[in-house]
């Protein structure tokens, strides 16, 4: 368990708070390109770590994120007219540049827009998102490319979904492996047919799906990374092998949960407020997989009995608090462990629901009582909070800022072979990571 002083500096990101402080030192997302595809189109409102923003594409392409209240007289500039390359507020027309620098003041005797300027932030787009960068301008890092620079348009997966509580929670559950032996289970696993991948070498889905619910305790091992961690969680399947599910953790809150042969997909947990979150899933790499190894996501396996959930664009929820999820207690009986018809939103149930703290939102880990199981969540924990206090104390650069291959980094799964470690899933060393980079370089040599 924390104590309140720690559970208060984890959770609390407004401007001026220890955490607001260490998380606006990297490059986060600020919304979706698609939010603002048009040029000269509708402005949209951001809520990054308590601060309210309005995005808004200028004439030439270019994206301004500016503090939403007029420097005027704080009417609010989501209701501004995009045009001429700028951003005219509709209370008195003063009109404002992507880097929030007034150009204009029609109703002034003797202008003065040359001295006023709003708050913005500088933005970059990757990857079918727009990034933008928070902290002080003389430690803004270079952009990270987990691989979303070299993206062509059709390539781009990105979706955007609202978490309605803190985004520690939220982070806590994209690496907790222990949870999918029971959350995510349905009573028809057990009549899964066997594919005959319970040996070392890659598990189908379908087959992995089956040692989930075979062996429940999970056994963790943690290595550091300079970005982070990876850890790993360790199943024994029923033939008695090792089935290794390898987990990435990178600074300040992004997850790649394990898939084989090895995964790039990025979980992106980004604070609206002390209170809510924005969880962004996008792709980085294209064809991690030319073998096709694993078959059919587990998704698509024989009675599964869940709901899918559209991948793309700002995500619709239709199971939520309010309606407690939509959970049938008789299909809990006789179908699923939870009985939450969606996959995605039984993560949701236990997450937003946790219980909170005397403020009503934010949950109490003064609580809790961890095992075994929490070990990658404890160690997270430990980084957000020690870099934290690191940068208010020493100005300690924060971990995974700099010039290094954010593209190597990638989750795995894999029944090992005797002696097999599984340190070398998923990173340059791994001979099928070396096979599917050959096979990118010749796909686009080809082109």
């Amino acid at each position: 368990m924390l104590s309140q002083e720690d559970n208060e500096l984890l959770t609390r990101v407004g401007p001026g708070t220890l955490m607001g402080n260490l998380l606006r030192r990297y490059w986060v997302p600020a919304c979706l390109t698609s939010e603002i595809a048009e040029p000269d189109g509708e402005p949209l409102r951001v809520k990054l770590f308590g601060e309210r923003l309005v995005a808004f594409r200028d004439t030439e392409g270019k994206v301004g994120l500016l503090q939403e209240g007029c420097p005027h007289r704080g009417a609010s500039l989501f209701f501004g007219r995009n045009e001429e390359c700028g951003l005219r507020c509709p209370y008195h027309g003063w009109k404002f540049e992507t880097d929030g620098q007034c150009v204009d003041q029609p109703s002034e005797v003797r202008p003065f827009a040359n001295q006023i300027k709003a708050r913005s932030y500088p933005t970059y787009e990757s990857g079918g998102i727009v990034w933008t960068y928070m902290g002080p301008p003389e430690h803004k890092p270079p952009f990270r490319d987990f691989g979303t620079e070299s993206l062509a348009p059709d390539e781009i997966m990105v979706s955007k979904e609202f978490i309605d509580c803190n985004f520690v929670q939220s982070l806590d559950g994209d690496l907790d492996t222990s949870h999918i032996s029971n959350l995510h289970q349905w009573h028809a696993i057990a009549d899964l047919p066997d594919q005959g991948t319970d040996r070392p070498g890659y598990p189908t889905n379908n087959d992995s799906l089956r040692f989930w619910r075979h062996d429940p305790k999970a056994i963790i091992e943690i290595e550091e990374e300079y970005y982070g961690f990876r850890y790993v969680g360790l199943r024994r399947t029923p033939n008695g092998y090792r089935q290794a599910r390898v987990y990435a953790y990178i600074m300040p809150f992004t997850a790649i949960i394990s898939n084989p042969p090895f995964a790039t997909r990025h979980l992106t947990i980004v604070p609206i407020d002390d209170h809510t979150t924005w969880r962004y899933s996008y792709t980085t790499q294209v064809n991690p997989n030319p073998r096709n190894i694993g078959g059919p996501p587990f998704f698509a396996v024989d009675n599964f009995p869940y709901v899918r959930f559209r991948s793309t664009g700002v995500l619709e929820r239709h199971y939520t608090k309010e309606n407690n999820y939509q959970i049938d207690r008789e299909v809990q009986k006789n179908v699923s462990f939870t009985g939450v018809p969606e996959f995605r939103a039984q993560d949701l149930m236990v997450t937003e629901t946790a219980q909170p703290t005397y403020d009503g939102f934010i949950y109490d880990r003064t609580q809790e009582h961890l095992g075994s199981g929490d070990l990658a969540l404890l160690r997270m924990h430990q980084y957000l909070l020690n870099s934290a206090r690191e940068l208010a104390a020493n100005g300690t650069t924060p971990p995974g800022i700099g010039e290094y291959d954010y593209r190597s980094i990638r989750a795995a799964e894999k029944i090992l072979a005797e002696g097999e470690d599984w340190r070398v899933l998923g990173t340059n060393d791994d001979p099928t990571v070396q096979e599917s980079e050959l096979a990118r370089q010749q796909q686009v040599s080809g082109k």
